[in-house]
């Protein structure tokens, strides 16, 4: 019989991962779906990591999982989607006091069930319908709960009755240890495939052909990339996105990449330049470093994610830049999106602005200003406030900013 690794083409550390992935959902979800008091907790203990009492909402009597993000989580990493762009999953996962069951069509069942071994995950079944009938997967759902459609919550769908979003985002904000180690493996990979492709950068070569070689590399990793942006020069000096033109680039370059693998999600920047940068954008460069320090220094546990951002805010006016963020998105907290959500300072009314920060939670902070200055990594949020990066691979020196703090340095290639 062939090996669990070559039935599902992912190396044996990542398919082990996968069914603790599921096990930890598995447990958040029952505990969702019970209402019990034991919701909040720690992520180690596979609960919500949030402190509030967390109840589905409109006595939901079961659960209906049926995006990408969602199905991912739940699942462990079931499949890659097959249409990268697709809001609704080939793939749902449903769950009810009577167990766990997933639904794909006639076309993609027999795979999921060589490759992924729905029972090792958790699930009881997976059921199948005609892929020219996509209103089967809500049909079969009920079927399988035993439940009417409108007493089942869901991701959004609106085939079901109550709303879940939100809730399912607090779910899973709290990584468990299989999806550190899974998002660590992702973040070694995608600071990889950047730092090459970028390395080998001449001036005068085209941001398309940058492009290329970054995105190359993240598909031999197994991992795709849902933001890829690549641009340099007086294109990348006027906008934030640069989207590549076939421009050719002789100054200055910046790759930026929200990478995805197994429904998880990194994201990072890299800069090269054709000898030393100016003077003028070093100097610029010091005071972006310095925002990053100072969000990044907010996200302790216990910490709102409000206050985080009221921090951020200080930090532009600290650094002359009053009002800057309000030029370009902030980031925030990421998995199983490319952010789980996204809030500026001020929106006290966002049910994530009271959000608090968890150990266990990936940030991905985004702070920039005018003339292509921005710093952008992923780390890991641990409980004694330290955080680990997950954006980082051997070969790319550091610089230290005023605050002391190491950061990917500016690479510099020959002109």
């Amino acid at each position: 019989m062939p090996s669990a690794e070559r039935r599902s083409g992912q190396p044996a550390g990542r398919r082990h991962r996968s069914v603790a992935r599921a096990a930890a959902a598995r447990q958040r979800i029952d505990t969702w779906l019970s209402g019990a008091s034991g919701a909040a907790g720690t992520a180690g203990a596979g609960t919500s990591g949030r402190g509030d009492r967390a109840e589905p909402p409109g006595r939901a009597r079961g659960l209906v999982l049926t995006g990408p993000a969602a199905v991912a989580w739940a699942s462990g990493g079931v499949s890659p989607p097959v249409d990268r762009t697709a809001e609704t999953d080939l793939v749902w996962a449903v769950f009810a006091a009577g167990g766990a069951w997933l639904i794909t069509t006639n076309v993609e069942a027999p795979r999921i069930l060589a490759e992924y071994d729905p029972g090792a995950h958790g699930f009881a079944a997976l059921a199948e319908v005609p892929w020219y009938s996509p209103g089967d997967f809500a049909s079969a759902a009920a079927a399988l709960t035993g439940l009417p459609a409108a007493s089942l919550a869901s991701d959004g769908n609106p085939a079901f009755g109550a709303d879940a979003s939100d809730d399912l985002i607090g779910l899973r904000l709290a990584l468990s240890e299989a999806e550190r180690d899974d998002l660590a493996d992702l973040g070694t990979d995608a600071a990889r495939a950047l730092q090459e492709g970028l390395a080998q950068w001449r001036p005068g070569e085209r941001d398309l052909d940058i492009q290329a070689r970054c995105a190359g590399y993240l598909e031999a990793a197994g991992a795709d990339a849902p933001v890829l942006i690549v641009g340099g020069d007086d294109r990348l000096e006027r906008y934030r996105h640069p989207m590549a033109t076939g421009a050719p680039v002789r100054r200055l370059v910046m790759a930026v990449v929200v990478a995805r693998r197994a429904g998880l999600h990194v994201a990072l920047t890299r800069f090269a330049s054709a000898g030393p940068p100016e003077s003028g954008y070093a100097a610029l460069r010091r005071k972006v470093l310095a925002i990053d320090d100072a969000v990044l220094a907010s996200c302790t546990p216990g910490a709102t994610y409000g206050a985080v951002l009221e921090s951020l805010a200080r930090a532009y006016a600290a650094n002359g830049a009053e009002g800057g963020w309000m030029g370009h998105y902030q980031g925030g907290p990421i998995g199983f999106a490319q952010r789980e959500f996204e809030i500026a300072p001020g929106q006290t009314g966002s049910r994530w602005y009271r959000e608090p920060v968890r150990a266990g939670h990936a940030i991905a902070w985004n702070p920039s200003l005018p003339g292509g200055l921005k710093s952008e990594d992923t780390y890991l949020v641990a409980a004694d406030g330290s955080r680990s990066l997950i954006t980082g691979a051997p070969g790319w020196r550091s610089e230290i900013s005023d605050s002391g703090n190491p950061h990917p340095a500016v690479l510099e290639v020959d002109r």
